[in-house]
């Protein structure tokens, strides 16, 4: 299926889990590996936050695009983030969502113009 490059410009992004070896089989433990360069998938939390409305997210990082400096629950900034459709059969039941995986994440500043909590924007 398609990727589609998700536009951050606009967001808020704040990191609420931190980045662990995303899994291929729960039950074996067996860790996700790239495709094409074999590397470490890792799976990390974000709340994402534009136009006065928020989504959990959960993305996928391969191991080296992990920055030193991420800490729960403050900004950081979702390099060349894409939405990937998929679709598979589980126990004999159809299932579909959206993957989303980024080349990096990294520590970010919030928005100087974003508005507090009960002040108007100016």
């Amino acid at each position: 299926m398609r990727s589609i490059r998700v536009e951050t410009t606009g967001a808020t992004i704040l990191l609420t889990e931190a980045p662990t070896p995303k899994l291929k089989d729960r039950q074996s433990g067996e860790v996700a590996t790239d495709a094409t360069t074999g590397e470490t998938l890792m799976r990390l939390g974000v709340v994402y936050i534009e136009s006065g409305e928020s989504s959990l997210l959960q993305v996928s990082v391969p191991e080296s695009g992990i920055t030193d400096g991420l800490a729960l629950g403050s900004p950081v900034t979702l390099l060349g983030l894409i939405a990937r459709p998929w679709e598979s059969v589980f126990n004999g039941q159809q299932r579909h969502g959206i993957a989303f995986r980024a080349e990096a994440v990294a520590p970010a500043a919030l928005p100087a113009s974003a508005p507090q909590y009960g002040q108007d924007a100016a």
